[in-house]
Formats: structure tokens, C-alpha cells, sequence
């Protein structure tokens, strides 16, 4: 009798301890991918997927007016744990604009790799850095495939406090080809909340500062932001933000639903007036 009440009592002791060493593993069934600025807002972390995106984006007025429609596919093949392939620009675009004739064609191909250096989740936190290539395979009709390439070098982290996180990203962009195409730095931050598996709402701010100009045409200090490397050559030093809010929904254990709409922030606003971008996500 007294082995048992002291089997018991150790039982009753460890099974705290057994909850919160599950609680750490499970911490990211509540993280949510970014959907807003989907080429260089990676999340950190490692899992495979495919994710089918649509965006709607708004030309300013004051630049050239109109507006440009995407349509694209994202994968992620997750290697192991720690390692994922990531390919995270490819596509159709439709420009449409009250300046210039109505232009469609291929976006050019971008991939690489990321490794989850830092991976705690009993701390609940990832630090995922990367790299990125893109091909300068794409239509010249719709600004693609200027450039030799350019390489985009990135670190992703991700902290939880339950149900609550905090996913930034930092990267550089660093052309082949320094005439044709900017450099720039790229920087997001998006906070969320999973009020349930059906709906996790976030607001999120993303980023471009230019390092260095191109020796394209000067457009009054405006570049293309994240889908197009005008190369500028008057847009040194310009940062470019827009501010957004959206959600994301986890309809089916292999399906989740994500949407996002962002507003320019900076002026001028050049070629981001705002934009909606829809994205389906499909674990695997």
C-alpha cells in the first residue's frame, strides 16, 4: 500500500512537468504563416507545403495609375527538422495601367534554402536564416527578367507567449548586375493572435530601404518594391513602408486560408497604393 501511494504522488508530480514539456513541442500548432509581402517575408518555419497566392495591387495615381494582378504558387519541402527548399517566386502577371498599354507575361523564378539555426520550443522560439536566387527568366512586358539575378540573403525568427507571436524578418537583396537592378534592405514584422484554429488575426508592417542605385530611368525616387527591380537611378537611400492587417484560417488539417490588405505608407507612393493578397495554404 505504501509503494503505491508513493508511485502515486511521483505520478502526480512529473505529470506538470510532462505537460509543459508538450506544451513547449506544441507551441507552433498555433503560428500562422505571413500572407502579406509573400516574396520576402519568409516564415521561419520548417515545414512543407504548397501555397497557391493571388494579388490584387493598386497602382498610385499620381505615378501611372491602374493596377497589377498575380498569379502564383509557392513550395516549401521541408528536408528535415532544421532544413527546408524553398521556391517563392514564380508566376503570371497582368499590369494594367492608364499610362502604359496592357502588358501580361511570366515573373521570373526564385529559390533557395533555409535551416533553422535556433529551434527552443521551450522557449517558443525559431531563428531561421536563409538564402534565395532569383533567375532573371521572367517577360520584359511586365518588368521581369532585367538583371543577371540577384540573391537575397535573410534571417526569420518567430517567438510565442501561447497563442500570442511575434514573426520578423531582415534580408538583403544584392544583384548580379549592379546597373541593372537596386540593392536594398527588406524588413517585416507581423503580430498575431489564434483566437481559434478558424481565425487568427494580425497586423503586420513590411519594408525596402535602397542601397544602392541602378542606371535605369529615374522615376522621381520610386522603385518597384518586392515584385519588380525597376534598377532606379534616383532612388538611393528611399525607404518604402506599408502597413496592413488580415487573418488566417485553418478550415481543414491540410488546408488554411490566408488574406491580407496593405496600404503604402511612405511618400511618394509610387507603384504601391495598396494591395490585397490571398493565399491557400496546403501542408503535406
Amino acid at each position: 500500500m505504501k509503494n503505491r501511494t508513493i508511485t502515486a504522488l511521483l505520478l502526480t508530480a512529473a505529470c506538470p512537468v510532462v505537460n509543459t514539456a508538450l506544451q513547449a513541442e506544441d507551441w507552433k500548432d498555433s503560428a500562422i504563416s505571413p500572407v502579406a509581402n509573400p516574396l520576402f517575408f519568409e516564415s521561419p518555419l520548417i515545414q512543407s507545403e504548397a501555397r497557391p497566392i493571388f494579388i490584387y495591387h493598386n497602382i498610385d495615381d499620381d505615378f501611372i495609375g491602374g493596377f497589377v494582378r498575380v498569379y502564383a504558387a509557392q513550395l516549401r519541402w521541408a528536408v528535415n527538422e532544421r532544413l527546408a527548399i524553398i521556391a517563392t517566386k514564380d508566376g503570371f502577371i497582368q499590369t494594367r495601367s492608364h499610362a502604359l498599354s496592357d502588358q501580361d507575361g511570366w515573373a521570373d523564378i526564385g529559390a533557395g534554402l533555409k535551416y533553422a539555426l535556433i529551434d527552443k520550443p521551450e522557449d517558443q522560439f525559431i531563428l531561421t536564416p536563409g538564402m534565395k536566387f532569383e533567375f532573371a527568366s521572367g517577360n520584359t512586358d511586365v518588368f521581369q527578367g532585367n538583371g543577371s539575378g540577384e540573391f537575397d540573403f535573410f534571417v526569420s525568427s518567430m517567438k510565442g507567449w501561447d497563442k500570442f507571436h511575434v514573426t520578423s524578418s531582415l534580408g538583403a537583396r544584392v544583384p548580379i548586375d549592379w546597373d541593372e537592378e537596386t540593392s536594398s534592405l527588406h524588413y517585416s514584422l507581423q503580430l498575431d493572435y489564434q483566437t481559434c484554429k478558424y481565425f487568427t488575426p494580425f497586423v503586420v508592417a513590411n519594408g525596402f530601404t535602397t542601397l544602392s542605385e541602378g542606371d535605369g530611368p529615374a522615376f522621381g525616387g520610386i522603385e518597384g518594391y518586392d515584385l519588380i527591380n525597376f534598377g532606379a537611378s534616383d532612388n538611393g537611400g528611399r525607404t518604402q513602408i506599408t502597413v496592413g492587417a488580415g487573418f488566417r484560417s485553418q478550415v481543414w488539417k491540410h488546408l488554411d486560408l490566408g488574406f491580407a490588405y496593405e496600404s503604402g505608407l511612405t511618400s511618394p507612393k509610387g507603384l504601391f497604393d495598396d494591395r490585397f493578397t490571398f493565399d491557400c495554404r496546403i501542408p503535406f
